[in-house]
């Protein structure tokens, strides 16, 4: 088992990415199941990416307005304590989210999901937010602490 030490990467650097002033197509609140699809294989990706050390695979995931304020070297920098401290949080795939808060668009039109893994031997908490994008729900922002 690695051990790493608490990691908090600001959701600021991922939130300041406003969503255009031009309004894309609105797509209505996803379901449970999809939020936890959305919730899993976002981190799931951002895991393979520190695991490989390797960011091109989630730049591609990634809101277009993201995309373009964050190249593939950008998200490493963000994520560089992460890929140093070869940090894995894997077992999230088969352990049941676990919502903080409800799930809720705000009046940006993001998409704003916090909660929580209870994984051992350290627990996942993120908080994501996704807008419209290519007519998907793509990653905006994110904040994840593994304590």
């Amino acid at each position: 088992m690695r051990y790493w030490a608490r990691f908090r990467w600001a959701a600021a650097v991922a939130l300041l990415v406003a969503v255009s002033p031009i309004r894309t197509h609105a797509l209505d609140m996803p379901s449970p199941f999809v939020q936890e699809v959305l919730i899993k294989s976002i981190l799931v990706t951002l895991n393979d990416a520190v695991a490989s050390d390797n960011f091109t695979v989630l730049h591609a995931k990634i809101s277009k307005p993201f995309r373009d304020q964050f190249p593939p070297d950008k998200l490493r920098a963000v994520f560089k304590d992460l890929v140093e401290k070869h940090a894995v949080f894997d077992a999230i795939v088969a352990s049941p989210v676990i919502p903080e808060e409800d799930a809720r668009i705000d009046d940006k039109g993001v998409l704003r999901l916090k909660g929580r893994f209870d994984t051992a031997p350290k627990k996942v908490k993120y908080q994501l937010g996704f807008i419209p994008s290519d007519g998907q729900w793509k990653l905006s922002g994110v904040a994840i602490d593994i304590e």
